[in-house]
């Protein structure tokens, strides 16, 4: 690695300080130029060695944003390219989850931070194709800013700019490769066929990194392993963008240390948590807890899956009384059933029937006789059998919902839907064919 004086940007923000990814971001809505963000940041170290930086990465102990929480050294050091098989590295920024919105952020606002991260990885694992995929409305800023650097040949590959469709699936890792293979559908591999990483783009390995975990690259490149636990837990090291929809009358974008206590992240006393009925963790693929449990939170992986869910993609959504839960909780099963891919049974036929149950139990709960242990048996059959993790993902997400919401679902069965169950749907469930009133189907 060069010597810190060759290494260290013009601005080096404090080890303990925040923000650290969003230190960038400018006043309006205009992204941080190339001009700016270079005298801010100063130009990507160039490493002596490819090992070097895998094992800075390594050491820091950072691990995938995109919802997996995969150790993103491990994950890099699996790639195995050669001279006539150089790998593919894709910036994942399609982000199809509906609740969450830093990977548009930081793409909008902050492009080349992104690419740099991006550059990095390619070098690290000797890539012969940079590509970030994202939604249609961001690719001609991201144009502009590959144009930028292309003109100041900052990046060693050329960098292309792909359009993910507008679909839940499109941004899961092997549906990435299939589109870029020229897909038409949105389609991931079944969970049995060979990693992408062994044969992806073109049949070549290939490496697929979320945005954020980019981003946490491009500073750890810079400043290095230490610098980056310098904030976060040693198991749980650095910091994580959360998008928080509940907690204040707009969704809001957070940079929180990992380890931190949820409720001393959303400024959440018991009091305020009182007006919450509870909170979804990692999106529609995530699952429910309760607002006692969500005040007791760390902000981890792993305290979030002891609790039943996951932070998925840096999400929490906090649910207002305001709102029937079980309302929600229908919609929500029924736009992912609409978004499924539509290759195997648990996805066309048993999503179908658990929104359908999910909806009963909503709207027209006095036909629905057998109680929701129908409901979680079908999650059980579901659970596991998929071509993809799209099922599995449905199925956590209702489990939670009958655990976490049980009082209200004995409600609805006792005396009819509640008076919230036709209020305006609180979570985003774009393209869905769900009427946004709870009228029966």
């Amino acid at each position: 690695m060069s010597s810190p004086a060759t290494t260290m940007p013009p601005l080096t923000p404090a080890a303990s300080a925040l923000p650290r990814l969003l230190a960038g971001i400018v006043s309006g809505d205009t992204a941080c130029g190339l001009e700016e963000h270079l005298a801010r940041w100063g130009a990507p170290p160039v490493h002596a060695a490819a090992f070097e930086l895998v094992d800075l990465v390594g050491n820091s102990g950072l691990r995938g944003h995109g919802g997996g929480w995969f150790p993103v050294a491990q994950k890099w050091r699996s790639i195995r390219g050669g001279r006539l098989r150089r790998p593919v590295v894709v910036a994942n920024g399609a982000e199809g989850e509906p609740t969450s919105a830093k990977d548009a952020l930081l793409l909008g606002r902050l492009p080349h931070l992104v690419l740099d991260g991006l550059s990095l990885a390619g070098a690290a694992v000797n890539a012969s194709r940079l590509v970030v995929y994202l939604p249609a409305r961001l690719a001609r800023g991201v144009e502009d800013a590959v144009e930028e650097r292309r003109r100041l040949r900052i990046d060693p590959v050329q960098i292309d700019v792909v359009v993910a469709p507008d679909r839940f699936l499109a941004g899961q890792e092997s549906a990435v490769v299939n589109m870029l293979d020229g897909g038409r559908e949105v389609r991931p591999s079944f969970v049995a066929i060979e990693s992408v990483r062994d044969r992806g783009v073109n049949g070549r390995p290939t490496l697929v990194q979320n945005v954020e975990t980019l981003a946490h690259v491009s500073f750890i490149a810079r400043f290095g392993p230490s610098w980056f636990r310098a904030l976060g837990t040693e198991k749980a090291p650095g910091t994580m963008l959360v998008t928080v929809t509940g907690r204040w009358p707009d969704s809001r974008i957070l940079e929180a240390p990992l380890g931190a206590p949820i409720h001393a992240v959303l400024g959440l006393s018991q009091g305020d948590a009182s007006s919450f009925r509870g909170a979804l963790l990692g999106g529609y693929g995530g699952g429910w807890v309760n607002m006692p449990t969500l005040l007791d939170l760390p902000l981890t992986e792993e305290a979030a899956r002891q609790a039943g869910s996951s932070l998925g993609a840096g999400i929490i959504a906090l649910l207002p009384h305001s709102v029937c839960p079980l309302a929600e909780a229908a919609r929500v099963a029924r736009y992912m059933q609409e978004q499924g891919a539509g290759q195997c049974g648990p996805c066309v036929r048993g999503l179908a029937d658990l929104a359908a149950m999910m909806e009963e139990l909503a709207f027209r709960p006095f036909g629905f006789r057998v109680g929701t242990q129908r409901i979680a048996g079908l999650c059980d059959l579901v659970e596991g059998r998929g071509a993809c993790r799209h099922p599995d993902g449905v199925a956590r997400f209702v489990r939670s919902s009958l655990a976490v919401f049980a009082e209200e679902a004995a409600s609805h069965m006792r005396d009819g839907p509640c008076q919230q169950t036709r209020a305006r749907g609180f979570l985003p469930c774009p393209q869905s064919a769900v009427p946004v009133m709870g009228e029966p189907l």
